[in-house]
């Protein structure tokens, strides 16, 4: 499903063909200025970026805790997650939709996913500054 839906995404949209799947299962497509990995759950699908790099440690407590509000509900991630890669150096988005979709609510969820990314992207980008 996922490999069909990523197929006709880039056919649609047209973008750098897809790169092989790795050995983790996940599909690697580049849109614009974003790297977004994804993975077929059986159902569903997951979304994984980096947002940026985790900055200076003396603003590091304010990004977190500005972080923890966004995480709290999903309500500024759009049900997404915001973490940190395992060494604590870049900050991610993530979402994992565990449910069976057709193309369209692929796209729209993937859609939101990018814009939720962009809009992270450019505000914790001004907040490290």
């Amino acid at each position: 499903m996922l490999e069909k839906y990523l197929g006709q995404l880039v056919a649609d949209f047209r973008l750098d063909p897809l790169s092989p799947v790795d050995e983790r299962g996940l599909f690697s497509l580049k849109l614009n200025n974003v790297e977004v990995s994804l993975k077929y759950l059986d159902p569903g699908v997951y979304f994984h970026s980096k947002i940026v790099q985790l900055l200076p440690q003396h603003k590091k407590e304010d990004v977190l805790a500005l972080l923890m509000k966004a995480n709290f509900l999903g309500q500024g991630t759009g049900g997404s997650t915001i973490g940190l890669t395992e060494d604590e150096s870049f900050l991610t988005l993530s979402l994992g939709l565990p449910y069976d979709m057709n193309y369209k609510e692929f796209k729209e969820a993937l859609e939101d996913f990018v814009n939720f990314l962009d809009y992270w992207k450019v505000k914790l980008t001004s907040k490290q500054d």
